[in-house]
């Protein structure tokens, strides 16, 4: 499936029916007099999130929707159907956005949230409503409202415990592979990811959602590479689990170079939690380990994990520490 994070759609309420001016005429009814029912309201467009949903690809051919329209009113004072309302799916994390692309209108952050975004038209009335003591044969009666329409824009952020960062290559999608069900692409290559990635990791009762994002490069901000715009869907994570490829030649370059690309997007970023994790352990001597990890904790005062995905114990052992972390 195609990853799409935003998308610019048209959507429409339904407009009311008309009211209608009927008279009775039946042959055995010597007062006959108005009998028009009222319109039926207009459909709205309702947005309803789904936990299974990632992306917003759904959207991207199809870009008008439509709700349907009320029925007109009806002799012997039948009220018209009303029109059905459109439900439109949308991902947990989806920002409904106007036109314009920066005023917020609703955040879903749960599921089964529901948002009328476009309220349908009311039905207008039939000319029994103005029937009165001085006015017995009123021909007037009153067109359905028009149902709301505008252009809107929806921008997902994915909602995660934990967000994978790092460098290209530097194992994160083989780390969500490894205690998740997700199946990332894996190469040897920089930019393998290209989309961010999630995944679900279980330990006894408890789960945990990861995301993985693609790689930051230096001055990334400045559009390098793939840019840092991926990073929106890491802004709802409360914790940041940093991978590092231990075979780096200076690990606590490549450790401050995420962090000043994730400064220059927003510092907020700066303040969450932050795992650190020394990956692709079983490539590197365990003297030279030792002397990595001393040198980096002598100027990051932080606890540093260590992984090698190819190790099923390694793995686990990460896996409880970051279940436990986030618990």
């Amino acid at each position: 499936m195609k990853f799409l994070d935003q998308v610019k759609i048209f959507i429409k309420a339904g407009d009311g029916g008309s009211g209608s001016p009927s008279f009775r005429r039946e042959k055995f009814v010597e007062f006959g007099g108005p009998d028009g029912g009222d319109g039926g309201k207009g459909g709205s467009v309702i947005f309803i999130s789904e936990r299974n949903l990632n992306t917003l690809i759904d959207y991207r051919y199809q870009q008008h929707f439509k709700a349907q329209r009320g029925e007109n009113g009806k002799k012997k004072n039948q009220t018209g159907k009303s029109g059905e309302d459109l439900f439109l799916k949308v991902p947990m994390g989806t920002q409904v956005f106007e036109e314009d692309n920066k005023t917020l209108i609703f955040d879903f952050e749960k599921e089964n949230e529901n948002y009328v975004a476009a309220n349908g038209g009311n039905g207008g009335y039939g000319n029994t409503r103005f029937k009165s003591s001085t006015n017995r044969a009123p021909r007037k009666f009153t067109k359905g409202k028009k149902g709301e329409e505008f252009w809107i824009w929806l921008q997902l952020k994915t909602i995660a415990d934990i967000g994978i960062i790092g460098l290209p290559n530097a194992g994160k999608s083989s780390l969500l592979a490894s205690i998740t069900s997700a199946k990332p692409k894996i190469a040897n290559y920089r930019f393998t990811t290209l989309n961010p990635n999630l995944g679900v990791a279980r330990y006894d009762d408890k789960e945990i959602t990861l995301a993985d994002i693609p790689g930051l490069i230096e001055n990334a901000h400045e559009g390098v590479g793939l840019g840092i715009k991926f990073l929106k869907h890491i802004e709802r994570c409360k914790t940041l689990l940093h991978l590092i490829d231990v075979n780096e030649e200076d690990v606590l370059k490549s450790y401050k170079q995420v962090r000043k690309e994730l400064e220059k997007y927003s510092k907020k970023l700066l303040e969450k939690n932050e795992i650190i994790v020394f990956n692709k352990i079983d490539l590197i001597d365990s003297n030279e380990l030792i002397d990595k990890k001393k040198k980096f904790t002598t100027k990051i005062k932080k606890d540093i994990l260590t992984l090698s995905t190819f190790n099923r114990k390694s793995v686990n052992n990460l896996k409880t520490k970051i279940i436990k972390y986030v618990s």
